[in-house]
Formats: structure tokens, sequence, C-alpha cells
């Protein structure tokens, strides 16, 4: 088992370290740049090209069965269940496969929205909750892996 961070502008970076730290998992720290090295020998920070999905691409094409990914990208959670991927989101979330369908439908609507309004539309703030949420649910979920074998 190990755990792919979809790193652009993800918020629980440090999070997830800890907890891959507590069980000595591999992290793949995934984005377009700007990303510091870690100097843990688990942990390897992956610089893919600028563009459009090439950092989702990437963990599509390492990622295999019962590895955790943490996205917050619902196309990205979408792709990796298809492979079996475990994907969480930053706020504790799980995708499932009961679950991506809406997820999808919800995001579709959200873009038509911004498209035909030419405005905004607005997530929630990420709260200290948030983070605990993630903490416990990215524990629970690698302890549930682990049983599984």
């Amino acid at each position: 088992m190990r755990i792919f961070i979809d790193a652009d502008a993800c918020p629980v970076k440090e999070e997830t370290l800890k907890v891959a730290s507590r069980y000595r998992l591999e992290v793949f720290i995934v984005s377009n740049g700007g990303m510091r090295p870690n100097p843990d020998p688990l942990v390897s920070v992956i610089v893919v090209a600028d563009g459009a999905d090439v950092a989702d691409d990437w963990i599509v094409e390492k990622a295999e069965a019962g590895d955790i990914a943490i996205t917050a990208d619902i196309p990205l959670a979408a792709r990796l269940l298809d492979k079996k991927v475990m994907p969480l989101g930053p706020t504790g979330k799980p995708f499932t496969e009961q679950t991506i369908g809406m997820a999808l439908a919800v995001r579709e609507i959200k873009q038509h929205q911004r498209e035909a309004t030419q405005t905004q539309t607005r997530n929630a703030g990420f709260t200290p909750r948030d983070r605990s949420n993630f903490l416990q649910a990215l524990d629970r979920l690698v302890q549930q892996n682990m049983k599984r074998g």
C-alpha cells in the first residue's frame, strides 16, 4: 500500500505525511512544481510537466489496486476508483463507487452554473475540523487496508 498526493492546492500534505510515517508507507507527492524535496526516504516528490491533468495522469498510471490517493479532484477520483485505488478527499470524505456518480453530477452542475452566469461558485473554507476529520479518516483507511492484507 502506497499513498499518492495530488499536491497542487492540497491542504493536508503534512497530515498525510504524519500518518504515512506512523505506518512506514511510501508516499508520492505529485505536482506541477513548487514542491520542496523531502528528506524522508519513503517520500518521493514528483514534479511533472505543466499542463492540464498531467499530474492526474501520472498518478493514474502509477497507482495500483489497494493504494490510497489524496485528492479533491472528482474526475481523478473516478479514474482511480476504476483501478481499485482508494481516493480520499482533504476533508476526510472518501470517494466510493456509491458516491462518485453524485459527486460528478454536482461538479457538472457547478461548472454549468459558472459558464452560464460568468461567475465563480464558492466552496466552503477549509476548517480545523476538516483537518481533524481527514486525519481520522486516513488513519482508519490505512488500518482497514492493512487488515485486508
